[in-house]
């Protein structure tokens, strides 16, 4: 595992990697990801290392003092623990940096933007392609939060597998972590100046330090957590949506509840905090099928699982909500659910069903199949019972 840090007040958050996740963060800052271009613009083959040379170097330029750039989420999480069950969706980067009024704002957006032309491929004329014209091709998603807690502004490149180039540029962030297992934030300068100034191959021998750190707050305990499968999280009514998602997402990779004890008062914290941020019934249908799209997008199997789990949380856990507000978020969930299976053209096993509800808006479209009792049941990979209730 990774070596404990040394000194200072942040040591118990810190910690220095070793040389198998030095290896592994090279691979990762050195591999070859295509950022798709919508209609007939060209992929553009990237790497993490030269992205972030690039955009550091035209930010400095810029006038904008880049303090470090960190490796982020689940990426920093396979660096550090290989097989953790979390996989390594999107490729999340993050650059400490000064925000203090819209012009560093938009400045920031123009350097990423102008960066992507580096990357164009050989032949493919620059002159008449404007900022505006690559944000429309590459561009996944643009955000910009300015409170007085937090000021950031995010740029995703897009990548059609899922796999999502994302550069999150940090003034101030008041929560920057869900929960112990994705909390890793792996500081890339020692790596990125060895790649500047070193011929040397790097070895176990002859490398440069890295260090890791936990927003949790104990790098050791969100460690431990990580390689176990554990769920730890701190004050999640903090958390944007509660971490509610995240929650059964975590659940239903295997994870497990750290204090089985606790796990229910954190439920009725994660529900409640959703509720607040999604109260509108088409809010939570837009924020649920854009979860499901962005971290099942080649799960399509665990999809149906996951949104039982889901349903089940808030079945159980909910308190803030009137008796019908409940029931129709149950349902949404449900009809979700089907939806799921109609895609999969797959029945579960549920001998006790003897209703359906009644056809969602999505059945008009040509790719769904309504359901019919077919004479053999159809083998599901697992036994449900009484199969989404009329209540």
């Amino acid at each position: 595992m990774a070596g404990k840090g040394s000194g200072g007040a942040d040591s118990m958050s810190c910690s220095v990697l070793n040389w198998e996740q030095v290896s592994r963060l090279h691979e990762v800052l050195t591999e070859v990801v295509p950022i798709h271009g919508r209609g007939n613009f060209p992929t553009l083959q990237i790497t993490l290392k030269d992205i972030v040379q690039t955009v550091r170097s035209r930010l400095s330029e810029a006038g904008i003092v880049v303090h470090d750039v960190r490796l982020n989420g689940s990426a920093a999480g396979h660096v550090l623990v290989k097989d953790n069950g979390l996989g390594c969706k999107d490729l999340d980067l993050i650059f400490q940096v000064s925000l203090p009024s819209e012009a560093e704002f938009q400045l920031v957006r123009d350097v990423v933007l102008r960066s992507l032309l580096n990357f164009l491929p050989e032949g493919v004329s620059k002159l008449k392609i404007s900022p505006v014209t690559l944000k429309e091709a590459y561009i996944q998603k643009l955000v910009k939060v300015c409170t007085e807690t937090d000021r950031w502004s995010l740029i995703s490149l897009s990548n059609k597998h899922g796999k999502n180039v994302e550069l999150k540029f940090v003034d101030c962030i008041r929560r920057q972590f869900e929960f112990s297992v994705d909390s890793f934030q792996i500081i890339l300068d020692s790596l990125l100046f060895y790649y500047n100034y070193s011929e040397t191959p790097m070895s176990e021998h002859f490398h440069p330090t890295v260090i890791g750190e936990s927003m949790y707050g104990d790098f050791e305990a969100a460690f431990d957590h990580l390689q176990n499968k554990l769920i730890a999280t701190k004050n999640p009514e903090e958390i944007r949506g509660g971490g509610l998602l995240k929650y059964s997402n975590l659940l239903v990779r295997d994870f497990r509840p750290m204090d089985k004890d606790k796990i229910k008062t954190l439920e009725r914290y994660m529900c409640s905090r959703f509720f607040i941020d999604f109260p509108d019934i088409l809010d939570q249908q837009r924020k649920l099928e854009t979860y499901l799209q962005n971290h099942f997008s080649k799960e399509e199997r665990s999809k149906y699982d996951y949104l039982m789990i889901l349903r089940r949380v808030v079945k159980e856990s909910t308190v803030c909500l009137m008796g019908h507000e409940r029931r129709q978020t149950l349902n949404l969930i449900s009809l979700l659910a089907l939806k799921v299976l109609a895609e999969q053209n797959v029945i579960p096993n549920a001998t006790n069903v003897t209703c359906y509800y009644q056809p969602a808006p999505y059945v008009s479209d040509a790719n769904f199949s309504n359901y019919y009792l077919a004479s053999a049941p159809v083998l599901y990979s697992q036994s449900y019972p009484t199969w989404l209730p009329c209540n």
